[in-house]
């Protein structure tokens, strides 16, 4: 069973709140019609109202001053994250017409990180035409990362694959593998698979195939979580196995907060807004 076909069965058992911020996007609108029409999800409208356990909820998540919560309120992607904060949702699905920086604004506002988590991060789950699965991370989020970046998105990204592809094999992507190359950005990859345990740096035909991973020594070949050395390499990367290899990239997700948060693609289509809700319900229950 495919990880979109386990959170599709999660999600007829579970009965999500879900809160759409941007019900009044077409596309957003129809997909949530169609959630809610097959009983995948129990769509919460976004309140009109600023309540004060909306504004409690908000306060508690970084001691905000009361006059800038309900500022912020005004906005209903705010209003929206504040509702799964205080309870009155399971899970925010927003970004069709946000960008990422405002939906991760809201949900550092909103609903805050999981305990022991001190950067957000993102990732995409990729699901290639032979059925094979993988986490890639980041591809939406931290820039460049440095040595506690990057050990964030590793460990955040180690915790996602375990939810949804059932195991967790992390690699460390580099374009050197072991010590056959030098420079700053392996030395950062470097330094975080010493303090992690995960493979890496290696280079992605070692981390994938277990014939090359026994040449050259690292690791076995068997990654199905790939955490990339900078969003660069990543996003290039996601969109390269959409587009030659027929790749269905579904996300971004944003990982490290408290309750799963989807960051939709601005293109992003009906369908594409259906499986990433499934996936969010699918992380809403485990929480």
């Amino acid at each position: 069973m495919s990880a979109l076909d386990r959170a599709r069965a999660t999600a007829i058992k579970a009965n999500a709140r879900v809160v759409f911020p941007e019900l009044d996007d077409p596309r957003v609108a129809e997909a949530a019609n169609r959630l809610q029409t097959d009983g995948l999800c129990t769509i919460v409208p976004v309140t009109d109202e600023i309540t004060e356990g909306l504004v409690a909820a908000m306060m508690e998540v970084r001691g905000t001053k009361e006059a800038l919560v309900r500022r912020l309120l005004q906005k209903p992607l705010y209003r929206a994250a504040a509702m799964v904060r205080a309870g009155a949702a399971d899970a925010v699905v927003a970004g069709a017409d946000s960008p990422t920086r405002r939906v991760i604004e809201a949900a550092s506002m909103g609903i805050g990180l999981a305990d022991g988590v001190s950067i957000p991060s993102s990732y995409f789950l990729m699901i290639f035409p032979d059925g094979r699965e993988f986490i890639f991370a980041d591809c939406a989020v931290n820039v460049s990362p440095d040595v506690v970046t990057l050990e964030a998105i590793a460990r955040a990204s180690e915790v996602t694959g375990k939810a949804l592809l059932g195991d967790a094999r992390v690699a460390l992507l580099s374009f050197s593998t072991g010590t056959s190359g030098a420079g700053a950005s392996v030395d950062v990859v470097r330094t975080v698979a010493v303090a992690t345990g995960f493979t890496g740096p290696v280079q992605a035909d070692a981390a994938l195939n277990a014939r090359i991973a026994a040449k050259k020594g690292l690791g076995d070949g068997d990654a199905n979580v790939l955490v990339f050395p900078s969003l660069d390499a990543g996003n290039i990367a996601y969109k390269l196995c959409q587009e030659l290899g027929g790749a269905q990239a579904i996300g971004p997700f944003l990982q490290g907060f408290r309750h799963p948060v989807c960051d939709l693609s601005r293109g992003a289509t009906v369908d594409d807004i259906v499986a990433a809700t499934l996936i969010t319900i699918s992380l809403a229950n485990r929480t």
